[in-house]
């Protein structure tokens, strides 16, 4: 069977993920500050096994003990392939630098870059000698590789994600039973995130006009065409191992 352990799975890309996966069948591991009534109910409803841990990625230190929790309940030999998707994100704080709270900017790089990394170390110190299909998807942004007002932390911190993807590929070159790591741009989704962009004052982001047009000229891509795109990441033989890829490279 194939495990996936997927991160964020309250809303949005994460929601969507979530939900084509069970309908595969596969055993999905979620991790998320809140819990999706709609994913349990499904996952019943297709008599999928669902894991759920109520977890707040900004407790970094205790990531660690919650991996150790997760692959004690995995028996190996039911896995087929094993997979993780580190989809949760957050913007805040959407203003410059200056006016940003310390905690704000500590609460952001955790979630979105200290988070994923220890995820990822975790991962792979448990399957290091599991002989199976093994990759870790980081779901990163076009902000990773451009800067923009407002976004000084969430452009770090995925520009972080980016290079540490490409770190962990070049330490599995030669390892007899590899983990394949990729970063993915999923382009400008549909999501509760999009909301919070298009509610920002254009003092805190100069761009929100953007962000607003591309709403109103119906240019943003659906959760469900972009969790497609992901999916079909855990599935291809043409896996661009360390690679830094946007949707519309695929």
């Amino acid at each position: 069977m194939r495990y996936v352990i997927l991160t964020g799975t309250s809303r949005g890309l994460g929601e969507a993920i979530a939900t084509q996966l069970l309908q595969q069948g596969t055993k999905l591991i979620s991790i998320s500050r809140k819990q999706n009534e709609q994913l349990i109910e499904k996952a019943k409803h297709l008599h999928i096994p669902f894991d759920f841990y109520s977890f707040d990625l900004q407790e970094v230190h205790q990531i660690e003990s919650l991996m150790e929790n997760i692959f004690s309940n995995i028996d190996v030999k039911t896995v087929s392939s094993i997979h993780l998707v580190n989809n949760a994100g957050m913007l805040a704080p959407m203003k410059p630098i200056e006016r940003s709270e310390s905690e704000q900017l500590i609460a952001n790089v955790h979630v979105n870059l200290v988070a994923p990394m220890l995820l990822s170390s975790a991962f792979m110190k448990h399957t290091k000698d599991w002989n199976v299909d093994k990759r870790i998807i980081n779901i990163s942004s076009g902000a990773g590789q451009k800067p923009y007002f407002g976004w000084g932390a969430y452009c770090t911190a995925k520009a972080g994600i980016n290079m540490f993807t490409k770190c962990v590929a070049a330490e599995e070159t030669d390892k007899g039973y590899p983990v394949k790591i990729i970063s993915f741009a999923p382009g400008v989704v549909d999501t509760g995130m999009q909301t919070e962009i298009r509610e920002t004052s254009k003092e805190d982001f100069i761009h929100v006009d953007r962000f607003l047009a591309l709403k109103e000229d119906d240019h943003l891509l659906s959760p469900n065409y972009v969790a497609k795109a992901v999916i079909d990441l855990l599935e291809t033989d043409n896996f661009q191992q360390g690679g830094v890829v946007r949707i519309d490279e695929q």
